[in-house]
């Protein structure tokens, strides 16, 4: 009895270790299968194991992949291209060691980011994006998102970005004011005919170094869906319970007074906190 036990718990164990990923996508298996860094073991499938151990860059760039289903499974992953392929959607939450993520010129009308707190750099230029929760990539650095269907974009939570491309959306609300925009290396925000006033840190500031950039106004509160002050009077009317507060880095923290703070919230929202004390 103890014999047929042991041997029943051995098929256990090995089967939990040798699970295959679901990977629908023939090309997108087919990539995976082909790469030896990947694929260690050489058979014809991908295993649990083999995908939460690869810790390095995944290359599926112009591989007429539809679906990445399966890239769930890759949480060790730190770098991800898989630009002009077909894909409609993209759900890369569970990929928590994302630093970068390339996904140029596909046909994305959805991108899934809210666990990626690691992500610096974010390339998805050149897709049908309606909109874009950057909320909780707080160590976001370089942000391009040119020619998509974006209405709104708010990147003041981003206090870490001095990268931000966005032109050739549809853009009537966009909200820059992170606190970061003197560090900026590059902001565009062309051909977005709706937009006429920028949320900044400093509007005489952006006039000076951002103007020949972007024929509209800025402004420290443009009043519309992104504003800082809009958001805020949202907030105050809303209930709600925080249940966590973390630093600009996204690491958990306790109330600190002069000190930049972010308050997190039961409903999944977020406010940016500084409360002065004298």
């Amino acid at each position: 009895m103890k014999n047929s036990l042991l041997f029943f718990l051995l098929l256990l164990t090995a089967g939990a270790f040798s699970q295959n990923v679901n990977i629908p996508d023939a090309n997108f298996k087919a990539y995976l299968v082909d790469n030896i860094e990947i694929n260690t073991n050489g058979d014809s499938e991908i295993q649990v194991s083999e995908a939460s151990s690869f810790n390095s860059t995944m290359y599926a760039n112009s591989l007429s992949i539809s679906d990445l289903t399966g890239i769930e499974a890759f949480t060790a992953l730190t770098l991800l291209k898989c630009n002009d392929n077909q894909l409609t959607s993209l759900d890369v939450s569970q990929n928590i060691s994302l630093t970068s993520l390339n996904c140029n010129v596909n046909q994305l009308t959805s991108l899934n980011l809210n666990q990626n707190i690691a992500l610096i750099s974010l390339n998805c230029n050149e897709n049908q994006i309606t909109s874009l929760d950057l909320s909780q990539n707080m160590a976001l650095e370089d942000l391009s998102c040119g020619s998509n269907q974006l209405t709104s974009l708010d990147v003041s939570q981003n206090t870490a970005l001095y990268v931000l491309w966005c032109p050739e959306n549809q853009l009537s609300c966009l909200n820059v004011s992170n606190g970061n925009n003197i560090n900026f290396w590059q902001m565009y925000a062309s051909d977005n005919p709706d937009l006429s006033c920028i949320e900044v840190d400093d509007e005489n500031w952006a006039t000076t170094n951002w103007g020949d950039d972007s024929p509209i106004s800025y402004s420290e509160d443009c009043n519309n869906d992104c504003s800082t002050s809009t958001v805020g009077i949202t907030e105050i009317t809303s209930s709600k319970t925080r249940i966590q507060i973390l630093d600009m880095l996204g690491r958990e923290t306790s109330f600190q007074s002069n000190t930049p703070l972010i308050y997190v919230y039961d409903d999944g929202s977020t406010e940016k906190v500084y409360r002065v004390s004298f």
